[in-house]
This record gives structure tokens, sequence and C-alpha cells, in this order.
């Protein structure tokens, strides 16, 4: 097996933990949380980063690597600067839920927080740049914006 095809799977299967993950947190998501349910929350969040750092160390190895299409294809290509820059948007917005979630897992179990608004609209945007990516990969890989 060559090292881009297992390149290509690694990056693949990220996405595929990346997007389960994001949906199960919108899932487990409510109003106010007990601290073993935030608990649950971050550690669901923990698989979403480490699927976050493989699909960017898979996706920077692809690109910078030489690996598949030239390195200039991708580098010279607006839509896969503009799913790049939706890629980082996404990890800047994970930073506060991610945040939230580490702080007030300690505690008593049974007790109950509310979590605030701006936790479940950033949730769902990035649920929303989920959907806008690939179609920028499906639109890359087929040239458009080379």
């Amino acid at each position: 097996m060559s090292l881009e095809i297992l390149l290509r799977y690694v990056h693949f299967i990220s996405i595929f933990a990346i997007v389960g993950s994001l949906v199960a947190e919108h899932l487990l998501l409510k109003k106010t949380l007990t601290r073993s349910e935030i608990d649950r929350l971050s550690k669901v969040d923990g698989v979403y980063g480490l699927a976050v750092l493989v699909l960017l160390a898979a996706g920077l190895t692809l690109w910078l690597g030489g690996y598949g299409k030239p390195t200039a294809f991708y580098s010279s290509n607006l839509v896969f600067h503009t799913k790049l820059a939706l890629f980082v948007i996404l990890g800047i917005l994970s930073i506060y839920p991610t945040v939230y979630f580490i702080k007030n897992r300690k505690g008593d179990p049974n007790e109950n927080l509310s979590v605030p608004k701006s936790i479940f609209w950033m949730l769902r945007f990035e649920l929303l740049l989920l959907l806008i990516i690939p179609f920028l990969a499906g639109l890359m890989a087929k040239g458009i914006g080379f």
C-alpha cells in the first residue's frame, strides 16, 4: 500500500470522526446539563479535537509532501484556500465550547448547570461549515479555482 493511499484513508476517516463527534455533541447538548453529562461531552469533544489534529496532519502532508497532485495544484487554488480558511474558522469556533466543557466537568456529578446559548449557536455554525467544506473539496477535485 502506498503512503499516499494511507494518507488519503486517514484523512477520510478523520473527516467521519469529526462529523460524528460534532453531531454527537450537538445531540447531547441540552439547556441544562449535569457535570457528569458535561464530562461525557468533554470526552466527545476530545475525540473531535484529536480527529481535527489527525485531519490537519494528513492534509498538510498530502498538500506539502507532494503526494498525489502536485503542491502547486493546491497552493494556487482559490477554492482550496477558502476550504482551508473555513477549516481554521471551524477550529476557532470550537475553542469556546471546549473550554466550557473542560472548566465545568469537575465537581458534584449531579449538579445542574445552564449551558450558554452561544455554545448551541457555535455548534450549529460548525455543523454548517462542515456542510460547506466537502462541497468545496468536490469543486477543488474537479480543478475549479485553479
